[in-house]
């Protein structure tokens, strides 16, 4: 991980969690992965990707995930995105689908939300790497430590930020955000075996802008193209 560059927002916030024993004791895990030949998702230089597209100093939503896609050329280190020319996720579909029933979303033939994260969408999943076909394979190995810091620092520094907390999982991870300073908006996950129970119809994109515009903060334009 020494070769990755941060922003130099985020590393000035996260450069003593680099010195600590487990972040150490995940880049050995990380190294030996590689070492048996397993693929270890996303690439390299994507592994940060949230964080180099959303400077600190520029979040006005988090969206929290779980982890990586584990299959050939999804992910890209930005949770529930996936690169361009590969099948959209089922739990994507169901976030396009509340888009376009909460806003007139056009739903695009993509599942890159890039554009999101360039707009200050902290696009964060707990953990930040897995092996290929292999679903929650680096869970436990540290990045929940890691990435537990970041919410910590936004919550600590930053306010009037909009937190969308889907399914327990999320919910657990946010669950010492300060609510008074803060956005957060609940529901269930958007996966297909969740999502009629409460996710559609949810209407958190358009409470989100509403909240931005409120605190004179520029509204985020879902559109993708």
């Amino acid at each position: 991980m020494n070769t990755i560059k941060l922003n130099h927002e985020w590393l000035n916030v996260l450069s003593d969690e680099f010195e600590k024993v487990y972040m150490q004791q995940l880049k050995a895990f990380l190294t030996e992965q590689k070492k048996l030949g397993i693929s270890v998702y996303p690439i390299g230089n994507d592994i940060f990707n949230a964080l180099n597209s959303t400077p600190i100093s520029k979040v006005k939503v988090v969206i929290i995930g779980q982890d990586p896609y584990h299959g050939p050329n999804q992910a890209h280190g930005l949770c529930f995105s996936v690169q361009k020319g590969v099948p959209i996720p089922p739990s994507l579909r169901n976030i396009y689908k509340e888009l376009n029933q909460d806003t007139g979303f056009n739903i695009p033939n993509h599942g890159n939300l890039q554009s999101w994260a360039n707009q200050g969408v902290l696009l964060l999943n707990s953990v930040l790497t897995v092996n290929q076909s292999q679903a929650g394979s680096h869970q436990g190995q540290g990045w929940e430590k890691f990435t537990d810091r970041i919410i910590t620092e936004l919550n600590k520094q930053h306010q009037n930020i909009v937190y969308m907390l889907w399914g327990a999982y999320a919910q657990k991870k946010g669950a010492n955000i300060d609510a008074n300073k803060n956005l957060i908006l609940k529901s269930v996950h958007p996966s297909p075996l969740s999502a009629y129970r409460g996710f559609l119809g949810c209407q958190h994109f358009s409470q989100c802008n509403s909240y931005l515009k409120n605190n004179n903060k520029s509204e985020i334009n879902w559109q993708i193209d």
